[in-house]
């Protein structure tokens, strides 16, 4: 089934713009990593919020190799230097893009995903991703992995390249959990701005019917909300469920997937879904976590 939203009682930026009023982003003074700045500070402009930007990184640990501790004093100060001037350069690297938008900053010598989680208290949404995956040092990155599961705050997820969410159209990857439905919820901003919004939920066979209930359902929830929502329900296997969410992105020309984030901690290591792994390490578009 089919359904279509009247224009007139589409939501748009400003009207939607209420529930993102604080955007938080870690900055790194990489030239890899400005894609996520630059993606961060049209979104704050877009949604007319405060940018929060956060320098977060420790030192390095040792390493083992000088059992005599000969070396150790010389490289404690040349590490500390070290991120004392990542730090200046990351701060020089926001005031410079965020000029234009309304901004705070802070720096910390902390464990990078641990902080920006715990600030998250003070902000709407995480924006995370925006560079490349190898290489990522967890003492001087924010892992997106980490503040999906730990942040309690919808995370977006930008491609590598970065770029400007356009948010026209949307797919939500719909899955009756706890997790899809806090990210309905968390995504309503977005969904309310967008002219096609498609919930579609991947089954097998004789799921069909009750997936069909669910869709329609959470549909009849956006409508009433001022969302442009229809369902759809795709029949394939569990590890086709990406490849179907991308292939309906593709048709309308979506450059966002909402979805629930399905993981946990397993000693030491993330473990994920197969859906929420491929979003985390190989977006094609900007995603929309919640947890």
């Amino acid at each position: 089934m089919t359904l279509h939203q009247d224009p007139g009682t589409l939501v748009h930026a400003e009207q939607a713009s209420g529930a993102i009023r604080a955007i938080l982003v870690h900055v790194e003074p990489g030239d890899e990593a400005q894609p996520r700045l630059e993606t961060a500070v049209h979104l704050a402009r877009r949604f007319d919020a405060t940018l929060i930007g956060v320098g977060a990184e420790m030192m390095q640990a040792l390493g083992t190799g000088d059992p005599l501790g000969v070396l150790g004093a010389d490289w404690v100060v040349e590490l500390e230097t070290l991120v004392q001037d990542n730090l200046k350069r990351a701060e020089a690297r926001f005031r410079d893009k965020a000029a234009c938008v309304k901004s705070e900053w802070l720096a910390l010598e902390a464990y990078p995903a641990g902080v920006v989680a715990q600030l998250a208290r003070g902000a709407d949404l995480i924006l995370a991703g925006g560079a490349p995956l190898k290489g990522v040092e967890s003492y001087r990155c924010a892992q997106t992995a980490e503040l999906v599961l730990q942040a309690a705050r919808p995370v977006l997820v930008a491609p590598p390249e970065g770029g400007e969410l356009r948010c026209k159209a949307v797919v939500v990857a719909w899955k009756d959990t706890r997790e899809a439905r806090r990210a309905l919820i968390d995504a309503l901003p977005f969904l309310q701005m967008a002219e096609d919004v498609v919930v579609q939920e991947v089954c097998d066979d004789d799921r069909f019917g009750d997936a069909e209930v669910h869709t329609f359902a959470v549909v009849e929830h956006l409508k009433r909300h001022g969302v442009a929502a229809r369902a759809k329900v795709t029949i394939a296997p569990a590890d086709g469920t990406e490849i179907e969410l991308n292939k309906t992105a593709d048709g309308i020309d979506a450059d966002l997937i909402v979805a629930g984030a399905y993981g946990h901690s397993r000693l030491g290591e993330w473990v994920f879904g197969g859906v929420t792994r491929s979003l985390l390490q190989a977006p094609e578009r900007f995603a929309l976590l919640s947890h």
